[in-house]
């Protein structure tokens, strides 16, 4: 518990492992958010608030990421308008571990780590799977990229808010496996609406073909998240922000066009998100991509209480 922690990202996900770092022990310092109530709850918890990113890098020993992606990461790494003695980097040193739990490019996380090695510290990604629940429950799962060594020193800190620490490689690795499970899953997603559209125009039972899919080799965790809840009006089921969703298959796209592949199915996942964020459908959930479903096609999917 002799880590000093510094969080910086404290929204939707990030106050439930900050909170939960808190609970176990961890002496943490949050920086200010836009959103003055998670910051305010934590330094309630006990809690310091930072002002300074360089200052918050210098007296800290594990710098954790919660942003969106990664334009904010290299903000936060690198300074923003008023120059690079306002980032982390200009506080890193010998020690200092940042932990970037954001969905990220890979190609700027290596570049990143290449930085923050040359200035004495080190850069772990650690991105984030399940949701704000389970951030607050002290639940969630991270996919890791670091070395052996890096990795068995931040493990106390990670089991504070996490149930599953998967090590899936190097440092970069566990952004490129973070990208691979959000197209699959926003995939499914993708064929969940589509599917319930073409039923609904079909005039077919949804509650009957929602009992066939769950009794069958169809059925998945996504399909029993959205469904159920999307024909009873509830559009909560999976709370991801569609415009994040469009944020990491441009990623994802970006990624794999790199890598040589023809990336179809991602470039029409892609293309379903960017539509449905055009609707003025981007801060609401991805199940709300059956919203934009019945816009197009005029017809009503979901039951409206």
């Amino acid at each position: 518990m002799a880590e000093r922690i510094g969080f910086i990202g404290v929204g939707l996900m990030g106050h439930g492992m900050a909170k939960n770092l808190i609970e176990k022990g961890f002496a943490v310092t949050v920086m200010g958010h836009r959103n003055r109530a998670p910051v305010d709850d934590l330094v309630g918890r006990g809690a310091g608030e930072g002002t300074s990113l360089s200052e918050l890098a210098r007296t800290s020993d594990i710098v954790f990421l919660c942003v969106t992606g990664s334009p904010q990461v290299e903000a936060l790494i690198y300074g923003g308008g008023n120059g690079a003695e306002d980032g982390l980097i200009a506080g890193a040193h010998d020690g200092l571990v940042v932990v970037d739990c954001s969905t990220a490019e890979p190609a700027s996380t290596l570049r990143i780590a290449a930085d923050l090695t040359a200035a004495g510290a080190a850069l772990v990604d650690a991105p984030l799977t399940r949701t704000p629940v389970e951030a607050e429950q002290g639940r969630l799962n991270t996919l890791v990229g670091a070395d052996d060594a890096v990795l068995a020193r931040i493990r106390p800190a990670l089991e504070a808010f996490c149930e599953n620490i998967f090590h899936v490689g190097p440092t970069g690795a566990g952004h490129q496996v973070k990208l691979l499970n959000n197209f699959l899953a926003l995939g499914t997603a993708s064929l969940i609406a589509e599917v319930l559209t073409a039923g609904a125009r079909a005039s077919v039972d949804l509650d009957k073909f929602y009992q066939v899919i769950s009794a069958g080799g169809a059925n998945s965790n996504m399909f029993q998240m959205v469904v159920p809840k999307a024909l009873e009006g509830d559009l909560t089921g999976l709370k991801f922000a569609l415009g994040n969703a469009r944020k990491d298959l441009s990623y994802y796209r970006r990624w794999t066009e790199g890598l040589g592949l023809n990336g179809l199915l991602g470039d029409a996942v892609h293309q379903l998100l960017a539509q449905a964020c055009h609707l003025g459908l981007a801060e609401k959930f991805v199940p709300s991509l059956l919203e934009a479903q019945e816009t197009l096609h005029g017809i009503e999917v979901v039951r409206r209480r």
